[in-house]
């Protein structure tokens, strides 16, 4: 009886503790700490958002370089996690940014933080470095 009671305790709270965990929601904003292409807050900013940003210098090349810009320089992290620097996109000098969820900007979206409509669409494939 001892037994009994003592294994359908353990099994109580087992399942309890199961139950009490919540899931994570279907459907709803997401906070990728990095976007791809199929994130949910993939189209959410207008400008670099402000946030800890983890990626290298190096990293932060070629995240640039992957969205079709070449000869990216200068880069620096400003106090905001942003790296901001210039490229070369169709022949022109270019200000880019990279916020710490990989999105890259470029132009006047490259400059000040948002974080609540669109961001500035990729550039068209470019001659020069581009890597993907």
């Amino acid at each position: 009886m001892r037994t009994t009671i003592a294994l359908a305790l353990v099994l109580g709270l087992t399942a309890g503790g199961a139950l009490a965990q919540t899931p994570a929601p279907k459907d709803g904003s997401q906070n990728s700490a990095v976007n791809t292409s199929d994130s949910k807050n993939r189209t959410t900013a207008t400008g670099p958002v402000k946030g800890s940003n983890s990626f290298t210098e190096g990293e932060a090349r070629s995240r640039i370089q992957d969205k079709g810009f070449s000869n990216v320089g200068a880069l620096k992290k400003d106090d905001d996690g942003i790296w901001r620097g210039r490229a070369m996109h169709s022949g022109q000098q270019v200000d880019v940014a990279l916020d710490y969820q990989g999105n890259v900007f470029f132009g006047d979206a490259a400059h000040g933080m948002s974080g609540q409509s669109t961001p500035a669409p990729a550039p068209s494939t470019t001659t020069g470095t581009s890597g993907r």
